[in-house]
C-alpha cells in the first residue's frame, strides 16, 4: 500500500516486516486531480502527508483575491503546514494538488499512535521533516537578491522535476512574477 513510504524510509534504516505492517495500517493512500485541494486554507491541518507521484504546493490567497505559491513538494517529501499541524491553529495556507498527485496519509492522531508503538520510525518521520524545514528555508533563500530571470533559471536547476510537472502559472506565482513575464523569460532563454 505504501511501499513509495516504506521504500523510502528504508533508505535511512531497515524496517522489520512487522513494522512494515504496522506503517501500512496507518497510512493511507489517496489521490488527487490537479487543482484539488489536500487542505482548504483556513482550516486546521490534521494530516500529514507523504507525496508518492505528483507535486502538491502551498499556497496563499492574497488581499487581491490571487493564490500564491509559497512552496512545492515533489515525490519523496512529507508535506503539510508545519505550525498547524503541529499546535492544531487554523492555518492561513492551503496545500494544493499542483498536478495530478498520490499520496499516503496519516492522521495526527494515528502519527502519536506510531510514536508510541514504533518510536524508532516516528523519530525518524519527525527527523525527515525537521531537516525538510531547513532545506525548504535555505531553498527559499537562495531566491534572495536574484532578479526575474535568474530566479527562474535558479529554479529550474534546483527545482527540474517540478519545473515539468506544475503549470507556468504556479512557477510564476513561486517565482513572484507574471505568467507573461516568465513566458518571456522562457523564450528569451530557449
Amino acid at each position: 500500500m505504501s511501499n513509495e513510504l516504506i521504500n523510502y524510509l528504508e533508505s535511512f534504516m531497515p524496517i522489520d516486516d512487522k513494522d512494515k505492517l504496522c506503517i501500512e495500517e496507518v497510512f493511507e493512500r489517496r489521490v488527487y486531480k490537479e487543482g484539488d485541494y489536500l487542505l482548504y486554507p483556513n482550516h486546521i491541518c490534521r494530516e500529514l502527508f507523504f507525496v508518492c507521484k505528483g507535486v502538491s504546493r502551498i499556497t496563499v490567497l492574497k488581499e487581491k483575491g490571487n493564490i500564491v505559491t509559497n512552496f512545492f513538494f515533489k515525490e519523496n517529501q512529507f508535506c503539510t503546514i508545519l505550525k498547524s499541524f503541529t499546535n492544531q491553529t487554523e492555518a492561513i495556507e492551503g496545500i494544493q494538488a499542483a498536478c495530478d498527485l498520490e499520496v499516503v496519509v496519516i492522521s495526527r492522531e494515528k502519527l502519536l499512535l506510531l510514536h508510541k508503538n514504533l518510536p524508532p520510525i516516528a523519530k525518524l518521520i519527525d527527523q525527515i521533516i525537521q531537516q525538510a524545514v531547513l532545506d525548504k528555508v535555505e531553498l527559499r533563500n537562495s531566491y534572495l537578491g536574484l532578479d526575474s530571470t535568474e530566479r527562474y533559471q535558479l529554479f529550474l536547476q534546483q527545482q527540474s522535476e517540478v519545473a515539468k510537472l506544475v503549470s507556468l502559472n504556479s512557477i510564476a506565482s513561486y517565482l513572484g512574477i507574471t505568467q507573461q513575464s516568465l513566458s518571456r523569460i522562457r523564450k528569451n532563454i530557449h
